[in-house]
């Protein structure tokens, strides 16, 4: 990160990166001191809401104003100016301009959130610099946020760095991470991941496999074959929609190779799924511990180290993975035996799967923890088509093209709205297969017109942007749940899929617009006013999270919390957001928010382990990371 921040080209870029090299090599210490405020500038109100990042000169600009009526914040009203608001440079705090607010629905309370409010429109400041929104009668700003045709590409290279931070089986050393991060190799020692034995046989020394490397999936230090697959899928389809976003120079040990630091994560976890392939095609499922135990920092754990055998799921799941790569890294110079190495491992999989005389669905007896990784034979089905999609364009196979044809209805945007709000990568191999050269025209024309009749359906409220949302980024009351911010970032992909297939040309810019406002929510513009990223106070956020449900960043360790620990967890860490039913997953009902709030409110800024249940609130997962790290990408240049 350090070697990398130095390479700052102009001096405006210069001068951010040496900041950011101070900020990030000395803690949160300096973080605080970064994000405190000149005395000369306005007090901050965070009631008036924008992008604490900023946004680039050309997209809309649209601030939110909240008062709330309803939730644990119903006494903290706010009344704004009735003369309008400015935007001022952070400068000079020199008035660039001056507009309206537009009351929300005439002033009525929003049901999600509890909250009413206004919109301040600003899209006509696109001059690069620092501003922030001032209240003049209430004599109250927003926080700082720049504009900048590169504004996010600061943040999708913290974004990826967060896979790097989630390496299982590899050392993360200066310059590579922080000081802060550092840790040894997670997992190597005796009866680990090097020599991992079947849990069905713990004390058979001729099960043990080699099964090191690959990602943590989550806050929990366990990797998962079924869990990985929206992760690897969203990654590699970030890449072949904006290849330029992806550098080779975010730094990680990798940096400099010549291959985008993206795939080279994405790799990272291909070699860990090619171990848990048998050369018969089928795949074991996971790779984990049998007792929950501190792992702080994951170094830390001793703990033996257990697989649980093959799994049809996971046998198609890798199949699937291995096509995708294999038809990404076969565009990439220096990676094409790769690719040919991995269309082989696809194919093994995909027979082996076919040929199974039954799918398995129960083959986690959940004695590896945590999470459940057996997956329902319709969506092994499904995957079998996701598989055969990619296997088609790699091989040019046609018994792979008439399993798709015969297949296809049965995934899901075929029987949902939304097209990707779930297994997004169900969706993205639908629309990638309408591409191909050899593709049926009469399955070609099926996916076009569902996915335009879905993008018409202007009573989902998935689509572009209409006053449904005070926060102007919508989401169905049912879907604030357990991860609520994946389906969020799921909706913004859904928006994204039209302009990158040339659908409904004249609506893009609405299409586009309602992906950054998913940005600008989790940038944000949400009922907290909180970044929904861990100690984001380096790249300029004014009020980030502070904890996450995290093994590593755990209660009472130096990553805690990023404002009263010594560290706090590291940048970028997406959460899993809101959930309206933490008290069924186990938050204690006493525990207001996230219990008895507005859905949107059902939030808590905590990494409370045991009986707290903080993972159904604030757990990352590689699945989340990957997904905004899709979305952010398509709006980077």
């Amino acid at each position: 990160m350090i070697k990398n921040a130095r390479k700052g080209g102009s001096g405006a870029g210069l001068a951010l990166a040496l900041v950011l090299v101070g900020v990030l090599c000395s803690g949160s210490a300096v973080a605080r001191t970064t994000a405190s405020q000149n005395p000369s500038t306005p007090p901050f109100d965070p009631h008036i809401l924008v992008d604490q990042f900023g946004y680039r000169p050309t997209d809309p600009k649209v601030a939110v104003i909240r008062t709330p009526h309803r939730g644990f914040d119903a006494g903290d009203r706010f009344a704004p100016g009735r003369t309008g608001y400015d935007v001022r440079s952070a400068a000079n705090h020199r008035v660039v301009f001056s507009g309206p607010l537009q009351p929300w629905r005439g002033g009525a309370v929003q049901p999600s959130s509890g909250d009413s409010g206004w919109w301040f429109d600003f899209t006509r400041v696109r001059e690069p610099g620092a501003y922030y929104l001032f209240d003049r009668e209430r004599g109250r700003r927003s926080a700082v946020f720049r504009i900048d045709r590169a504004v996010y590409a600061p943040l999708l290279r913290t974004a990826l760095r967060v896979f790097f931070y989630q390496r299982s089986g590899c050392a993360k050393s200066q310059p590579f991470a922080d000081a802060c991060w550092t840790d040894s190799p997670a997992y190597a020692g005796k009866l680990q991941d090097t020599e991992a034995r079947d849990i069905r046989r713990p004390k058979d020394a001729s099960s043990a496999r080699d099964l090191s490397g690959g990602w943590f999936d989550a806050g929990d230090t366990n990797k998962y074959v079924t869990f990985a697959s929206g992760a690897v899928h969203s990654l590699l389809t970030a890449y072949l929609r904006a290849p330029g976003a992806f550098t080779d120079d975010v730094g990680i040990p990798e940096s400099g190779n010549g291959v985008p630091d993206l795939l080279d994560e994405v790799l990272w976890q291909i070699d860990w799924l090619k171990k848990m392939q048998n050369k018969d095609g089928t795949s074991l499922l996971k790779v984990g511990v049998t007792r929950h135990a501190p792992a702080s920092p994951p170094s830390s754990d001793r703990q033996a180290r257990y697989y649980v055998g093959t799994c049809t799921s996971a046998t198609i799941s890798s199949a699937a993975m291995f096509a995708h790569a294999a038809l990404v890294l076969d565009r990439v110079h220096g990676l094409e035996r790769q690719a040919r190495d991995l269309r082989r491992r696809a194919a093994r999989g995909f027979d082996a799967f076919t040929e199974s005389p039954r799918r398995e669905t129960d083959c986690d007896e959940q004695k590896v923890l945590s999470g459940d990784a057996d997956v329902d034979a319709p969506t092994q089905d499904a995957l079998s088509v996701v598989a055969a999609i990619y296997l088609f364009a790699i091989t040019g196979e046609p018994r792979f093209n008439i399993h798709v044809k015969a297949n296809y209805r049965r995934l899901r945007p075929f029987h949902d709205f939304g097209w990707s709000r779930y297994d997004a990568h169900f969706g993205d191999s639908l629309l990638f297969y309408t591409t191909l050269a050899g593709a049926d025209p009469d399955v070609k024309r099926s996916i076009l017109e569902a996915k335009l009749a879905d993008a018409g359906s202007a009573k989902t409220h998935v689509y572009g942007i209409d006053d449904e949302d005070l926060y102007r980024n919508y989401l169905h009351r049912e879907q604030y749940h357990w991860g609520s911010n994946t389906i969020r970032l799921n909706y913004a992909g859904s928006n994204l899929d039209m302009p990158a297939f040339g659908l409904m040309p004249g609506r893009a810019t609405e299409f586009r617009a309602r992906a950054l406002e998913t940005l600008h929510y989790l940038h944000g513009v949400n009922p907290f006013g909180m970044v929904y990223m861990t100690n984001m106070y380096p790249l300029g956020a004014t009020r980030s999270v502070n904890e996450a449900f995290s093994q590593w960043f755990a209660p009472g360790s130096r990553w805690s919390n990023a404002l009263e620990s010594e560290c706090g967890p590291a940048p970028g860490f997406v959460t899993g957001g809101p959930n309206a039913s933490a008290l069924k997953d186990g938050v204690p009902p006493a525990l207001v928010p996230p219990v008895g709030q507005p859905p949107q409110k059902s939030y808590r800024d905590w990494n409370a382990h045991g009986r707290q249940a903080s993972y159904s609130i604030t757990e990352p997962s590689i699945s989340i990371q990957a997904n905004y790290v899709k979305v952010l990408s398509s709006f980077v240049e």
